[in-house]
């Protein structure tokens, strides 16, 4: 091994150990900062070694990654949190579309390859060319099957992304799109995958690969467009899963290690993230990446009574009058960015000597995590930050709940209504509690859809308006 060569494996070995580190730091809230840390040097580390690697093509790839990296930096300063959801989507998209272009152009390389060594000039060939052509056989054909694995999956992640995308950002409808037999079409449609990757493992050349292109694409679209908005949380997890995936299969193809052993990092993490939280949904992991949930038509429980409003005078008075007090954020409180006033809100309350507690649904908000790095941002205490498991059974004893831009993971019909689309979803039970004030912008149903009769029960209120309009009101009348 040439010296240069021991350097790069020993630099992808500390990277890959920086990503592990990484990954379980992420665990712990108190943790999560040094562990992001762990995982910029280890890229830079596995960026820069691979660069160096690169042999003549050193300049042209850091030309590359230079272009990448201000990219990413401009986005990065403009994104909002609000849109943390559909940038983390996007960027699976890319990982997608680089395991297709990567595995298309590995066919091309390999027929270059094949036609030099027939020529007896294999010889003159220089870096992945190189390295096809002493291949033999079975291992040309193992290289085919991890480039038909790799066009799969990067495909299916690539346009089921820009899908999940296009309805995190509302762009298109949240509602789950059911087709005639879409699962018989979905069995068709991979059945067909792979006969095309049978054929291309026979010699039929690239056009199959095209073929394989476009059609596990129209999966991945049919994939994403089939699950209802409820179920976007674990679409974007199930999506990290998958481009986990399409990275382990580009590095199989390249024969990097390091992008074999962070693919399958992610690839892992991701599946059991998405198992974890339809766990937290009482939901079939199998299901639901098949659209198996909020496409079907069910008859719901009809809703009786009327909502009631009551405006921040009501709200503050039953709060000064509260011994305890807990606070449910959901995706209206970062549309709102209203987590700095929720956070001084927060403040205010226990310097009184009332207890005040945050309740986190494993699914609020559109992306696993969005509320705790919200809160954390704005300085709210991790030790009163607590996940459903936690706090659920001190309902009862509340004595005011706060409900800022959160519909189903409060919504009691997932236990009292058969036929409802999240019938048999753990919830927070919010309605245990004494008084229950809901802020929310509208009578609207939300981005699922789904009705909730919280809203209709005698000890709840409506205090609508803008999040954090409406918090900024309630500390004034507080003061």
């Amino acid at each position: 091994m040439h010296t240069n060569e021991g350097l790069v494996t020993s630099a992808y070995v500390v990277a890959a150990v920086l990503f592990i580190l990484a990954l379980g730091g992420l665990s712990n809230q108190e943790k999560a900062k040094r562990a992001i840390w762990y995982g910029i040097i280890g890229m830079t580390l596995a960026v820069a070694a691979t660069i160096s690697a690169a042999g003549g093509q050193t300049f042209l790839i850091g030309l590359m990654v230079l272009a990448g990296g201000i990219g990413g930096w401009i986005v990065a300063n403009r994104v909002q949190m609000t849109q943390m959801p559909e940038l983390v989507a996007g960027f699976h998209s890319l990982v997608g579309l680089a395991a297709v272009f990567i595995g298309i152009n590995a066919d091309l390389e390999m027929g270059a390859a094949l036609a030099a060594r027939a020529a007896g000039t294999a010889d003159q060939l220089a870096g992945f060319a190189a390295t096809i052509a002493a291949k033999t056989e079975v291992e040309l054909s193992i290289l085919k099957v991890e480039l038909f694995l790799g066009i799969l999956i990067g495909a299916i992640t690539f346009t089921g992304s820009i899908i999940a995308y296009g309805k995190l950002a509302g762009r298109l409808s949240s509602a789950a799109l059911t087709l005639p037999g879409r699962h018989a079409l979905n069995l068709a449609a991979l059945l067909a995958c792979f006969v095309l990757g049978y054929l291309y493992l026979n010699g039929a050349g690239l056009w199959t690969m095209l073929l394989v292109t476009v059609i596990s694409g129209a999966i991945g679209c049919h994939l994403i467009l089939a699950i209802g908005g409820a179920d976007m949380p674990v679409v974007v997890s199930m999506l990290n899963s998958y481009s986990g995936w399409a990275a382990a299969a580009i590095g199989f193809t390249l024969g990097n290690d390091l992008l074999i052993v962070t693919g399958a990092l992610v690839g892992s993490s991701g599946a059991i993230l998405s198992y974890i939280m339809c766990k937290g949904m009482n939901r079939s992991f199998v299901s639901v990446i098949l659209g198996g949930w909020g496409g079907e038509t069910q008859a719901a429980s009809t809703i009786e009574g009327e909502m009631i409003a009551a405006d921040a005078d009501a709200v503050a008075q039953a709060v000064q009058d509260a011994d305890s007090v807990v606070i449910v954020p959901g995706y209206g409180m970062a549309v709102a960015q209203a987590q700095s006033s929720v956070s001084e809100l927060t403040k205010r309350l226990r310097g009184q000597g009332k207890t005040v507690r945050f309740a986190i649904h494993p699914v609020a908000g559109r992306l696993p995590g969005h509320m705790n790095v919200l809160l954390a941002e704005a300085k709210v205490p991790y030790d009163i930050v607590l996940e459903m498991e936690e706090i659920n059974d001190d309902f009862p004893q509340t004595d005011v709940v706060i409900i800022i831009g959160a519909n189903d993971i409060v919504n009691p019909a997932a236990q009292d209504d058969p036929g409802s689309p999240i019938a048999g979803m753990p919830v927070l039970e919010v309605w245990k509690s004494r008084h229950v004030f809901v802020c929310k912008r509208g009578r609207g149903t939300g981005y699922s859809g789904i009705e909730n009769p919280l809203f209709f029960k005698e000890n709840t209120r409506m205090f609508y308006g803008d999040a954090k309009a409406s918090m900024d009101d309630l500390l004034r009348e507080l003061d």
